[in-house]
């Protein structure tokens, strides 16, 4: 099987790109090491204290970003990191070349029930005339990406990653400690019979997505003319890891509960890092009113309306939109 420095020099990586994908790597093995502990280490459970967006900390999640932050700190290659877990950008070597946005355990709340967690993660070239500290040099549209992917610690530890030539899935081999890519330049399949969705906030959603849900749960007797299955793991990592794998369609819609909150889901750590993986593997990734990596952040930890997955269930999706605009 194909090394991970291959693929990236075969789908022409530049060399220090290739040694910064190696360096957050190595702190995410060393996260999968301390999930596979659990209650053993004593990491189970949660903190007193909220991060920024007002979510009440784990204990893997201090312990997770901690360990990212301190290794791409160390790494010489970034020149800033903005962290679903940090208040303000990190501000890194002054002469990095790259910003590295994260989130250090996607779905933490699983770690109770020992399910699917992972970290996201996106890489983006750093404007060299901005100070570290300078949380605007993030403020870029995810079509300024140079890599994005996540590390899904489940039964087996893989890697789903792309640098803009497709995307390919790996597999931590435990044995020598590198990962190896097991499925290469992945095609999500354009129809589906799957999607994922949070229904507890049903009442909360626009007319649009009340329609669309609507006629999916009617299934063969409804207008759609075909049964669908819901599947929802409660880990983004986990419910895009089944669209990869299989096709699906994953929905985080807006919401009227808050209007200065959209959606749930951080642009900069989760929508677009998840949309550039779907889109290299034909699937579109949208918010209901556009495309998400065209979306021109205004602050680090800016939510959006998330709607990824195969191609022709999100162009069905979207025209319910369309029908209620």
């Amino acid at each position: 099987m194909k090394r991970l420095n291959s693929q990236l020099q075969q789908d022409g990586a530049p060399l220090e790109l290739i040694l910064l994908i190696r360096t957050l790597l190595a702190g995410c093995k060393e996260i999968a090491f301390r999930v596979s502990q659990g209650a053993l280490a004593g990491v189970l459970g949660s903190t007193l204290s909220e991060n920024v967006q007002g979510e009440t900390q784990k204990k893997l999640d201090v312990i997770s970003n901690q360990i990212l932050k301190d290794t791409l700190r160390e790494s010489g290659y970034v020149k800033a990191i903005s962290s679903e877990e940090e208040d303000d950008v990190v501000p890194c070597n002054p002469e990095g070349n790259y910003l590295v946005s994260f989130d250090p355990l996607d779905g933490s709340s699983n770690t109770e029930i020992n399910s699917l967690i992972g970290t996201i993660f996106s890489i983006a070239h750093a404007p060299q005339w901005m100070e570290p500290s300078d949380p605007s040099a993030f403020l870029q549209p995810g079509t300024q990406m140079v890599a994005a992917g996540y590390v899904l610690y489940g039964p087996s530890t893989m890697l789903a990653m792309t640098t803009g030539r497709g995307t390919h899935i790996y597999t931590l081999d435990k044995t020598h400690g590198g990962f190896l890519l097991t499925q290469p330049n992945v095609s999500i399949p354009a129809q589906t019979t799957e999607y994922a969705i949070n229904a507890s906030n049903q009442r909360h959603w626009e007319p649009a997505m009340q329609a669309y849900v609507a006629d999916l749960l009617a299934g063969s007797d409804g207008p759609r003319e075909k049964n669908f299955n819901m599947r929802w793991v409660a880990a983004m990592v986990g419910d895009i890891h089944r669209v990869l794998c299989r096709g699906g369609i994953f929905m985080y819609p807006y919401d009227k509960r808050d209007p200065d909150k959209p959606g749930k889901l951080r642009l900069l750590y989760e929508a677009n890092p998840m949309a550039f993986l779907i889109e290299q593997a034909g699937g579109l990734a949208h918010t209901g009113s556009g495309r998400i990596m065209e979306v021109m952040p205004t602050e680090i930890h800016q939510r959006v309306p998330v709607l990824l997955g195969s191609k022709d269930e999100i162009e069905a999706c979207l025209s319910y939109y369309k029908a209620h605009s």
